[in-house]
């Protein structure tokens, strides 16, 4: 049987491919350029040129997939279900879906496909602290908004529990909350950066409109800025709490920031 694994390239989807890989599963990987990523996938990964958001051209590389992993991106609400239905219509009878923070139209298209579905609803990811990447290296700060706790995951807990829903029975139609082991606050995370690349990090509060501004200078639009600065400012329930789901669907206690610290270091560390 084959996977198709869409955003594959991205923080996520390394880690479904990985971990696929790991467990003996023919995985086809979905990438924009496949060129650039070939021998950076482990052996035996199928590269195969495409886009979930172009679904209409996307015939050849559903042909043979029993298995769906999606990640819900910007421009993937409008298009997404139509994703769905030719997955379906080819043959794909289990779908996992990283959901995009809310049940949307694709979480929902997925629900409504008839084919084996579970929903990650993971919270926010570990690799999100990677925004503080160039500040910390150039200044040795770190500007946000909020100091509220987080119970963040593992982008590779994400993928082990998708490929435990994918592979084992038992999963279907259900949907996972998927935290870390910790709620920290970005103050704790920075404490944890500090000890493990051995350099003082101070932390700086700025204004809501200023998270907004920095967002929307890279490109994402004002409603978009609005909502991922109003996450931070009154963050849900099942963002600050721990759940234990990663350890009981894939039998193994979640990742710590920790561990994704020592995993990360050196991208922390000042060039020179």
């Amino acid at each position: 049987m084959t996977t198709l694994v869409t955003g594959a390239t991205g923080n996520t989807g390394r880690h479904v491919v990985a971990e696929l890989v790991r467990r003996g599963e023919h995985v086809r990987a979905l990438t924009r350029d496949p060129a650039a990523w070939a021998g950076r996938f482990p052996a035996g990964v199928e590269l195969v040129t495409g886009t979930h958001t172009a679904p209409d051209r996307l015939d050849g590389a559903l042909d043979g997939v029993s298995r769906l992993h999606i990640t819900v991106t910007a421009g993937l609400a409008e298009v997404g279900p139509e994703l769905v239905r030719r997955a379906v219509a080819a043959g794909v009878r289990r779908i996992t879906v990283l959901w995009g923070g809310w049940v949307g139209p694709v979480e929902q298209a997925v629900a409504d496909s008839g084919a084996e579905w579970t929903r990650l609803e993971a919270q926010e990811f570990m690799s999100n602290t990677l925004t503080w990447a160039e500040s910390i290296r150039a200044e040795g700060v770190v500007r946000e908004p909020y100091d509220h706790p987080s119970a963040l995951v593992h982008e590779a807990d994400i993928a082990a529990v998708a490929a435990v829903a994918l592979l084992d029975d038992g999963h279907a139609g259900r949907a996972y909350n998927l935290t870390g082991p910790e709620s920290l606050t970005p103050r704790e995370r920075i404490a944890i950066l500090s000890r493990a690349i051995h350099r003082d990090i101070a932390f700086e509060a700025i204004t809501h409109e200023q998270a907004v501004g920095r967002l929307m200078a890279t490109g994402v639009s004002r409603a978009d800025a609005e909502y991922v600065v109003g996450w931070y400012a009154t963050p849900s329930h099942s963002a600050t709490t721990v759940d234990d789901t990663v350890e009981r669907v894939t039998g193994r206690p979640a990742r710590t920031f920790g561990q994704w610290v020592d995993e990360h270091a050196e991208r922390f560390l000042s060039r020179g």
